[in-house]
């Protein structure tokens, strides 16, 4: 069966939103609709819709002229056995004592790493992107220089491979949320095929606006690989769900961003500890002051 794309792009999140929320009103109806801030520095919002029938190219652009959108931008995608695709492109990843495989690759992980699997169709947050990476090389660093996390959370967990990381090292329990009930199922599942069940608990939550979360703080560890307005929004948050020494692990922003970012958890009362570039992208390390 034939997938149909329709994408286009406007610069403002609450328009972005809404012509997501109407794309879904469509006929014939889309399979699914995404809305994601482009991670290019631009600020501009993609918004997309999948559909299984050709779309209506008249709604399409009365939809793109009331909200201010650019013309989508209409393609039929190729029919493609993804997960197999991954499997063949996903090669395993080391991070310090990290060792980052979908279960295809399980006879290759080495005797002294520690192993976390993430399955091939779960492949988002597996590692293979800098900011993911960066933030496990972050956790190896910390914990190489006698840092223990007694209380961490993984706030925008994807996959869960921070949460699970932070799980394999120490005895707590660790928190890992996410905004996408869909990216909480994929996180229960991981945390499952790691047998990690009962030491990684996945929520669904906006942030640190949970009840679980609440009772939880103050976090002495904060993972958050997310991107540039996310971080800068949840950044007093953060203080006020940390204490004096508290750490956050920062990622999912590019290179030109990171000052940015630096600047709303300084105002916050944090102070950078370390950085890492790998390619366009950087990890921040920041100590609550």
């Amino acid at each position: 069966m034939p997938t149909y794309t329709a994408l286009t792009t406007l610069p403002d999140e609450a328009r972005a939103q809404a012509l997501g929320e109407a794309l879904e009103e469509m006929e014939p109806e889309p399979v699914g609709v995404g809305v994601f801030e482009l991670e290019d520095g631009s600020g501009l919002w993609e918004v997309g819709a999948y559909f299984t029938e050709i779309p209506d190219d008249i709604a399409l652009t009365l939809m793109a002229a009331a909200f201010g959108a650019a013309e989508f931008a209409v393609s039929e995608l190729p029919e493609i056995d993804w997960v197999a695709h991954v499997r063949r492109e996903l090669k395993p990843v080391e991070a310090g004592r990290f060792f980052v495989y979908g279960a295809h690759d399980a006879d290759k992980l080495p005797e002294d790493r520690i192993g976390l699997l993430i399955e091939a169709a779960m492949a988002f947050g597996t590692g293979h992107h800098g900011t993911t990476l960066g933030c496990l090389r972050a956790l190896d660093r910390l914990a190489e220089r006698g840092f223990h996390g007694k209380n961490v959370i993984d706030v925008g967990c994807g996959t869960a491979v921070l949460a699970m990381a932070a799980a394999k090292i120490w005895p707590e329990t660790v928190l890992a949320s996410d905004i996408d009930e869909v990216a909480v199922d994929v996180a229960e599942a991981n945390v499952l095929a790691n047998g990690l069940a009962g030491r990684v608990e996945c929520i669904e939550a906006v942030g640190f606006h949970h009840p679980l979360i609440e009772a939880r703080a103050p976090f002495d560890l904060v993972f958050a690989n997310i991107l540039k307005g996310p971080l800068i929004m949840i950044a007093p948050d953060m203080a006020k769900h940390t204490e004096a020494g508290s750490l956050a692990i920062l990622s999912g922003l590019l290179n030109t961003q990171a000052a940015d970012v630096l600047a709303a958890y300084e105002a916050a009362g944090f102070a950078e500890a370390e950085r890492e570039e790998i390619g366009d992208w950087t990890t921040l390390v920041l100590k609550r002051v």
